[in-house]
């Protein structure tokens, strides 16, 4: 009996063993299953702590800029064309082949200078013609003045044979008719050769527009003709030359806003600009504003005549410049930007998601600003009070104020939150 039992005995002894183990070994997988999630779990409390207290500070909500001193200054700007202070435009009043132009562009010239000569063929044989008729009827003249004499002695000589009874009233009264046709022969005779001799003298001033002569000392900076042209001046004299007297004096006619036309006034010192000339100003000033406005496709501005230096000749007829104009000027002011007076706060947001309403600020008063100054920066805190000041001259970008302290920190811009992204909607 001990025999048959002992096997059995001992090949259970092994099947225990390795449940044993086995449920041994699956416990220490769980403990490390257990201890891998644990670790995990630590991992991202830490995190979460870490993060908590590294997290950053909002934003701050408000944008701001401090109250400085600084210069400040109004200007007003236009562009216009550059020309001449003395330009004159030179035609001709002849018709005719154009025979020489002893100019060319850029040519400096003296009043008196011949510019061009137009074949005087036509005129002089005008001329000669008329002189030809002049003689002729100066000769009728003469002869016109000896019949007067014959008539008169014929007329005095029957006037003394009636007075001796030895003629007739009636001889008499022929011969006086006969003086005195001959008196109207000689009136009329002297009055034609006057007339031919005008003709004479308008054929021989036709004959000097041949010539094209300079009115003035200057530079050529235009020539519309060659030799060989032909011109015709019949009903308005075409302009041949352009000649600016002088090149070192220019003026600058812009064209200047209605908004900004009030501020301008003659004497006042202008800067001007050219393209050609980067970063370089011309000093001028206005000499002139101009009445008649200039209206273009309903853009009204008003011409300002600006007398520009320009030793060097460095600028030229045609450029187109920008004058820059300082109406007013403020050294040293306080000075806050344009933006903090532009600024007004978004409303916070109700329950809803609407924008609350604001308080209603009271009108400003003519040169009063509103500014809003920011009482505490602290993110999340911030605090601002609107304040009423003064203001001056402006720049367009700074604008002179006075009624607050210098440092004082205003608000120029909102940072944006839900209640800014709304801000403008139609509710």
């Amino acid at each position: 009996m001990s025999a048959q039992t002992t096997p059995t005995t001992s090949s259970a002894a092994p099947e225990e063993l390795r449940r044993a183990l086995a449920s041994e070994e699956g416990g220490r997988v769980w403990i490390r299953r257990l201890a891998i999630v644990l670790g995990l779990v630590a991992l991202v409390a830490v995190g979460i702590v870490v993060r908590a207290k590294n997290k950053p500070a909002p934003p701050p909500r408000f944008l701001s800029a401090t109250i400085g001193r600084g210069d400040v200054s109004e200007k007003v700007q236009a562009t216009g064309a550059v020309q001449p202070l003395l330009q004159v435009n030179i035609g001709a009043q002849a018709n005719g082949r154009v025979t020489r132009v002893p100019v060319d562009f850029n040519t400096m010239v003296k009043k008196g200078d011949l510019l061009a000569e137009i074949d005087p063929t036509v005129f002089d044989a005008q001329v000669s013609q008329t002189q030809a008729s002049l003689m002729a009827q100066k000769a009728q003249a003469e002869s016109a003045k000896a019949n007067l004499t014959a008539t008169r002695a014929s007329f005095e000589r029957i006037e003394k044979l009636v007075k001796e009874n030895l003629a007739s009233r009636g001889e008499l009264d022929a011969a006086r008719g006969q003086y005195e046709v001959a008196a109207a022969q000689v009136s009329a005779t002297t009055a034609q050769a006057a007339a031919i001799q005008a003709q004479l003298s308008q054929a021989s001033t036709n004959k000097s527009f041949t010539k094209i002569y300079s009115p003035v000392d200057g530079i050529v900076i235009s020539r519309t003709i060659d030799p060989g042209s032909t011109v015709v001046a019949s009903f308005q004299a075409p302009v041949l030359f352009v000649i600016a007297q002088d090149l070192r004096r220019m003026r600058v006619l812009a064209d200047v806003d209605e908004a900004d036309v009030g501020k301008l006034r003659e004497a006042m010192e202008v800067e001007a600009v050219v393209d050609a000339f980067p970063g370089e100003a011309f000093r001028g000033v206005v000499q002139q504003v101009r009445f008649s406005p200039n209206n273009v496709q309903g853009v009204v501005t008003y011409s300002a005549v600006v007398e520009v230096q320009n030793p060097e000749e460095k600028l030229r007829p045609g450029m187109t410049a920008t004058i820059t104009v300082k109406t007013k000027e403020s050294k040293n002011v306080l000075r806050v930007p344009n933006a903090a007076l532009r600024f007004k706060p978004t409303p916070p947001l109700g329950p809803n998601g609407k924008p609350l309403p604001l308080p209603v600020d009271p009108p400003l008063l003519k040169g009063q600003g509103r500014i809003h100054v920011l009482l505490s920066d602290k993110p999340g805190e911030e605090k601002e009070e609107a304040r009423v000041v003064t203001t001056g001259v402006t720049d367009g970008i700074f604008t002179e104020v006075s009624g607050i302290d210098e440092g004082t920190k205003v608000v120029t811009d909102e940072s944006e939150t839900e209640a800014t992204k709304k801000k403008g909607k139609p509710f």
